[in-house]
């Protein structure tokens, strides 16, 4: 499934592959890195196999900066945490990190070379309102002002519009479960917060190990678009590998994601996981995902063909027509898979008609 031209994916693959790195593989794996925004986390791996002492001078200088950025942005993101907590610190009932944030404050393998545009937070949904009320007192403004965004968001989404905080220009998503109540699939956000885990000395929790993967793997593949997602999926990877030294991980994540809806985008993590970055995934748990849920065989070879050629962003001089497509009907199937057919039919014509208005008059 690699094509030759990933040579990002053989680096994150298998990091001794770089020794053989001339000039213009290193120069499209650097671009590829950073448009999907891996480079960091490159320079991590790198590390930790004991490689980067033999590359080349200059693409150790751009890793060397690259992990001085997500360095910058984890220093960030820590302040934003604490600002939360103090506003949301009254609530008196779970408070979820989520992705970034969780990685971070619970010192998880993908934390490491991570950049971070917001934080991602959950709580139940009956306290979404003084949440948001809390989060307003304290200096943050919804960054969505349109009524029909704001309808859109607090009628059929899982999350309210997001919060921009008027002096950092920092975002919060606040969210009351992992998928849109319009989706197809509808995990108990109930079940997520009973088995949510604290972080010792703040507030907050994080999702418990299966939880996490199977939110990682359900903002991916039922929420996503796919484009330029290999982060996402290096984070899946770090996840699966990380929580795989449990001896129970494995066997309670395929009937966990049952009990919660979420094998089909299991089933995919699973799959792309192996297939791009070597995850070692046991062959019985590919196997009661693929029996639990899995997609038919013409299905699968269709995702397989969108998957391979969406994944990695290329720079944008060099996009294919075939990467473009794939794009496209990745990103109408994430649509189809938020909304039913009679809402999404109404909300992209809402969607277009703004889009016309906004065209300036010739």
């Amino acid at each position: 499934m690699d094509r030759p031209e990933n040579v990002i994916l053989s680096a994150l693959k298998q990091p001794a592959r770089v020794h053989s790195f001339g000039r213009s593989e290193w120069e499209r794996c650097l671009r590829e890195a950073r448009h999907s925004g891996v480079l960091a986390r490159l320079g991590v791996l790198l590390d930790q196999n004991s490689i980067r002492a033999e590359i080349p001078f200059q693409v150790n200088r751009r890793l060397v900066s690259a992990r001085a950025v997500a360095a910058c942005h984890e220093r960030s993101l820590r302040w934003e945490v604490n600002r939360i907590e103090q506003a949301l610190g009254f609530l008196n009932a779970p408070v979820i990190l989520l992705k970034g944030a969780a990685y971070v404050m619970a010192k998880l393998p993908p934390a490491r070379g991570r950049l971070y545009s917001d934080v991602d937070i959950m709580v139940p949904k009956n306290l979404l309102s003084a949440a948001e009320s809390a989060l307003l007192e304290h200096g943050w403004e919804s960054a969505k002002v349109n009524a029909y965004d704001q309808r859109y968001y607090r009628s059929w989404m899982h999350e309210l519009p997001p919060l921009r905080h008027r002096g950092r220009d920092t975002y919060v998503d606040l969210h009351h479960n992992i998928l849109p109540e319009s989706g197809r699939l509808h995990p108990d956000a109930k079940l997520l917060l009973e088995s949510a885990a604290p972080i010792s000395g703040t507030i907050f929790k994080v999702l418990a190990p299966a939880d996490m993967v199977l939110h990682g793997a359900a903002h991916m593949f039922q929420d996503g678009e796919l484009a330029g997602s290999l982060r996402d999926l290096t984070d899946l990877d770090d996840l699966l590998r990380h929580f795989s030294s449990d001896s129970d991980f494995w066997e309670q994540l395929v009937p966990r994601a049952q009990r919660l809806n979420l094998v089909r985008p299991l089933f995919y993590a699973l799959r792309y996981a192996k297939r791009f970055l070597g995850t070692p995934v046991p062959e019985f748990v590919a196997k009661a995902a693929a029996d639990a849920g899995g997609p038919t065989a013409p299905l699968l070879f269709i995702m397989d063909i969108l998957v391979v050629r969406a994944l990695v962003l290329d720079a944008p001089a060099e996009t294919s027509w075939g990467a473009n497509l794939a794009r496209w009907l990745l990103y109408v199937r994430s649509h189809w898979l938020r909304m039913p057919p009679l809402l999404l039919a109404c909300h992209l014509v809402r969607k277009s008609l703004r889009r016309f208005e906004r065209q300036p008059a010739n």
